[in-house]
């Protein structure tokens, strides 16, 4: 991987003893500076009544210590290196929007447990390695349609999500206050820090999956597929160790990365240092932050906050991008086309993906763009109900998937990951899947305060799916 990286660059005549890395630093960008976003348009900011207090506060962030390592940042980007390469697969998942109140150690752990589920199935179909990524420790903020709500006759300022307001209508909790973002801090690092205990710790063991099981799925239409699944892996796990006489000590832990939205730019900038190897600045809020479609505007702040770090970045583009706006977007984001620096979320909806993905797919890979492609299939998808839900219909989540996979084979490119809003939590928030949700069954369990997530039985429905989908594509039976 490093050497790879050297042939792409002015370095690579150096020997091949001197790591890359060091000479990283002289690619910085030019005229950036983590603030440098403040001379253009910020979308989707919040309004602070009191500068002072916001500048206490992000006095208070820049020192403290960072939530991620430039290490682990950078081996998230080799990981999608070589699934840009076809040898490994994205599963990126969790919340739309984390709660400070769900920051406790059931909900944390039901969410690893249904992506550890996930994984395991879509492995049998990618036979590759799984880049697990989750939509949390610090998916605290969310962009909106509009910048005020209206209830009665009382408008007030929308809620944007726990880092900057309270979802109460009151004036009071629909202020935006500064001091939420050290809350959404100690929070992301609560998270992290419980994530990594489970993830080192023995809870990912391959050899002993039922420490995944989730109380109310016995009764799953999923659980015998899931069961027949583990007894497959027992017995591959058996022959392993067997051939090889030794524990395959490997299968005992996974790397689980983070990611979220980088929304509220004075948060995410209080969070970019410089590496402490002077390699570049990085966000240390996350291991890959994300550009929203709302917010990827190329004379955007967003923009040009995000061409400066050196962390793997994701943007997610809908149906209204062009294709000269896209190759210019990729350009800003990824000048030096560095192998695993930049993700592409396509969340096109089921109506719209098979007129505008198509184009968009011949010109990055005409213009030989080194990208991961991956399907958001729930964004587009969005529709209300009679009683004024949100929700999203299962066979449209499921039918623009499969229209992904397709739509990339046909054009000699890879779908590499999916993006999904999903719980580990018995909610009913989408209708469909095998257990036939129907719009009256929402109120029985509908706990999101913004967009539908999937259950985890839809969840699991869904790495099936994706895990036959690949199946096909490298000539090998799936799990039937």
């Amino acid at each position: 991987m490093v050497r790879s990286l050297r042939d792409r660059t002015p370095f690579r005549d150096m020997p091949a003893d001197i790591p890359f890395l060091i000479f990283r630093k002289t690619l910085m960008p030019s005229n950036w500076t983590p603030t440098s976003w403040k001379n253009f348009v910020a979308a989707q900011q919040p309004k602070y009544e009191d500068s002072a207090e916001l500048e206490m506060v992000l006095h208070q962030m820049r020192r403290l210590p960072p939530l991620v390592t430039s290490w682990e940042v950078d081996r998230l980007q080799e990981q999608i290196a070589q699934a840009q390469d076809g040898n490994a697969w994205l599963l990126q998942g969790g919340d739309c929007a984390e709660s400070f109140e769900d920051c406790q150690a059931e909900p944390i752990a039901s969410k690893l447990k249904v992506l550890l589920q996930m994984s395991l199935a879509i492995l049998f179909g990618a036979r590759c390695r799984i880049i697990r990524v989750g939509r949390m420790a610090g998916q605290y903020a969310k962009p909106r349609s509009s910048d005020w709500e209206k209830q009665g006759d009382i408008s007030l300022p929308c809620y944007r999500g726990d880092l900057i307001n309270q979802s109460d209508f009151s004036p009071a909790a629909r202020r935006a206050d500064p001091s939420r973002m050290l809350r959404g801090y100690e929070r992301s690092a609560l998270t992290l820090n419980f994530v990594r205990a489970l993830s080192e710790g023995g809870f990912a063991d391959l050899h002993h999956p039922d420490n995944w099981n989730l109380v109310f799925v016995a009764e799953s239409e999923e659980a015998p597929r899931y069961q027949k699944l583990l007894a497959s892996l027992g017995h591959a796990i058996n022959f392993m160790e067997t051939v090889l006489q030794m524990p395959a000590n490997e299968l005992k832990r996974v790397d689980f990365f983070t990611s979220h939205e980088a929304l509220l730019l004075d948060y995410e900038t209080a969070l970019t240092r410089p590496s402490v190897r002077g390699v570049g600045y990085y966000n240390f809020a996350t291991h890959m932050p994300w550009i929203g479609e709302r917010t990827r505007a190329l004379d955007g702040a967003h923009v040009e906050y995000f061409r400066g770090i050196r962390n793997p970045v994701a943007v997610k583009i809908g149906p209204s991008v062009t294709t000269d706006e896209l190759l210019e977007l990729i350009h800003r984001l990824n000048p030096e086309n560095t192998p695993g620096k930049l993700t592409l979320i396509h969340r096109m909806g089921n109506k719209n993906i098979a007129a505008k993905l198509p184009p968009l797919v011949e010109a990055v890979t005409k213009a030989k763009k080194r990208v991961l492609w991956v399907c958001d299939p729930m964004h587009g998808n969005t529709i209300g109900t009679a009683h004024g839900r949100k929700t999203r219909k299962f066979e449209d989540i499921v039918g623009e998937l499969k229209q992904s996979f397709a739509i990339h084979r046909e054009r000699a490119s890879r779908l590499g990951g999916v993006h999904l809003e999903l719980t580990g939590e018995n909610v009913t928030e989408c209708i469909g899947g095998s257990s036939g949700l129907t719009e009256s069954d929402l109120e029985s369990a509908y706990q999101t305060q913004l967009d539908p997530r999937l259950n985890y039985e839809q969840a699991m429905e869904i790495a099936f799916d994706i895990s036959e989908e690949l199946a096909i594509i490298h000539g090998k039976p799936g799990i039937g």
